[in-house]
């Protein structure tokens, strides 16, 4: 009996399909890649993928002009075009190999089913790790809705944690604006899972753009009941020895330093934007 193809091992992927005589399935097994015209090719209806940036098309379509395809693009024969034949994986490889102006393109031809192509597609993007967070997320939700893999085998199979997998998923109960933000990277993947369950959550979304608030400032918003009416905060009084101090200390860390002081103590308080520079001041005040 035939294996159900929505339980086969995601872990095999492409390489198996692309190698040795042990892969499925078998139509023109063994046979070398062929080239096809690159206009007989047409882009694939079970596509994850919704974005292809320009700039990274522009590169790999730099490469394909210097070094050619290295990868032959996996491909069926077209279910509604005769002669015609539809890419199950690669069309990234497609839309660049056009703006290189090439006539002809490598393919494997498999005979796949509709059910085995959308599955191969799904896994071939989800292991490139160069899908937007939802469409990730979406990726996982059809692997699992339609093809019965669990958030464990999913992790195991596609070297990811279940939390990772978990959390993906949950950018989907999002409201629409702020997916829509997070698709055109107004917001993190980070910033996006805070707003999760939040009422007021395309509120808070828009207020983070715009102030580019951290994901911890966020957190904190939302507890607080963020979002509504922002009440005007009261400007921070400095006197002329503590601003002299902020910036003498912002002078030998290189990074901006500010200092809150009261009756009851205060707060010295340092701004960094890369990890790499939170490293320079932890060895700074290691070697005092």
């Amino acid at each position: 009996m035939a294996e159900d193809p929505g339980k086969r091992p995601l872990g095999r992927g492409l390489s198996a399909l692309l190698g040795g005589a042990a892969a499925e399935p078998r139509v023109e097994e063994g046979r070398p890649p062929r080239s096809v015209p690159i206009d007989s090719l047409h882009p694939s209806r079970f596509q994850p993928r919704r974005r292809f940036p320009e700039d990274a098309l522009q590169a790999l379509a730099d490469s394909i002009r210097e070094n050619g395809i290295l990868q032959p693009l996996l491909v069926r024969r077209h279910p509604d075009q005769p002669g015609a034949w539809e890419i199950v994986a690669g069309e990234r490889r497609w839309r660049a190999a056009q703006q290189a102006r090439l006539h002809d393109i490598p393919v494997v031809v498999r005979e796949l089913e509709d059910r085995a192509a959308l599955e191969i597609a799904l896994v071939e993007n989800v292991q490139r790790q160069d899908l937007t967070p939802l469409e990730e997320a979406e990726g996982y939700r059809r692997l699992i809705e339609e093809f019965g893999h669990t958030q464990d085998a999913l992790a195991r199979q596609l070297g990811k944690s279940r939390s990772h997998i978990a959390n993906m998923l949950r950018l989907l109960k999002l409201p629409d604006g702020v997916r829509r933000m997070l698709d055109e990277g107004q917001l993190s993947a980070g910033h996006a899972r805070a707003l999760i369950g939040l009422p007021n959550a395309e509120a808070l979304a828009r207020r983070a753009a715009a102030e580019d608030l951290s994901v911890r400032a966020i957190e904190r918003l939302a507890a607080g009941g963020g979002g509504g009416q922002r009440r005007a905060a009261a400007p921070r009084r400095t006197d002329a020895d503590t601003a002299q101090l902020e910036r003498d200390l912002s002078e030998r860390l290189g990074l901006k330093v500010a200092i809150a002081h009261g009756a009851g103590g205060g707060t010295l308080t340092i701004h960094y934007k890369t990890l790499e520079q939170l490293d320079g001041v932890i060895d700074k005040l290691s070697r005092s």
